[in-house]
């Protein structure tokens, strides 16, 4: 079933919640399509009168930022380990190519890795697990996440619902290329990334097979 057809019969109060805990979930370092379900749910508001669009982006919100939160926590107490039993059980996600390529955008743009890696499909998933790992001060990390978890999640709601107020006579069309371009993107940005996880995996193999110089 369509995804968006299968919220149609779902009541308001429940959908707040998938979403909410989708976005928690998929921002604590789970691997889940909360931006598919954000953007069929706000795509839906704009159909029924029955779900509330500020509701629905607050609870997007609040999902977005309280997962990162959980899993700043997470990755705080946890450390390196965390990272090495993460990539073992999930070899997909957690590669070491894929920790490496997130930890130089943390090096390079700090707290700023955290705003804008809520825009970036899998950064979204290492946002908060990392930022613990590398010991990020707090209040660093949260001004980036509440400003990231606001713009991303009340933003996306925002901008998809009034466009699908506006193009209701071809709602239903414009809900297909939304959800097929919410895909695309999610998978360009994975891609992207996959990429350089590989070149910086193929980077650390190479230096580790440099033979040592021989002391004389």
């Amino acid at each position: 079933m369509h995804v968006q057809e299968w919220l149609e019969t779902v009541p308001a109060v429940s959908i707040y919640a998938l979403v909410g805990l989708v976005i928690g979930l998929e921002s604590l370092g789970i691997p889940l399509p909360g931006e598919i379900i954000l953007v069929s749910s706000a795509l839906l508001a704009s159909q029924h009168g029955d779900i509330n669009p500020v509701v629905l982006g607050a609870c997007a919100t609040a999902g977005a930022i309280i997962g990162d939160s959980i899993g700043y926590a997470i990755g705080r107490k946890g450390g390196r380990p965390l990272l090495t039993w993460l990539g073992a059980k999930f070899p997909r996600h957690f590669s070491e190519g894929h920790v490496a390529t997130a930890e130089r955008s943390f090096e390079k743009w700090g707290m700023w890795a955290v705003f804008f890696g809520r825009f970036i499909a899998l950064l979204r998933i290492f946002a908060g697990p990392l930022a613990g790992v590398l010991r990020m001060p707090y209040w660093k990390f949260l001004i980036a996440n509440v400003l990231g978890g606001v713009i991303w999640a009340g933003g996306t709601t925002a901008v998809i619902y009034y466009v699908g107020v506006v193009a209701e006579s071809w709602l239903k069309r414009f809900s297909w290329l939304g959800l097929v371009a919410a895909v695309l993107i999610g998978l360009a940005s994975m891609l992207i990334m996959k990429r350089k996880a590989k070149r910086m995996t193929a980077e650390k193999e190479a230096e580790g097979a440099t033979p040592d110089p021989v002391t004389p």
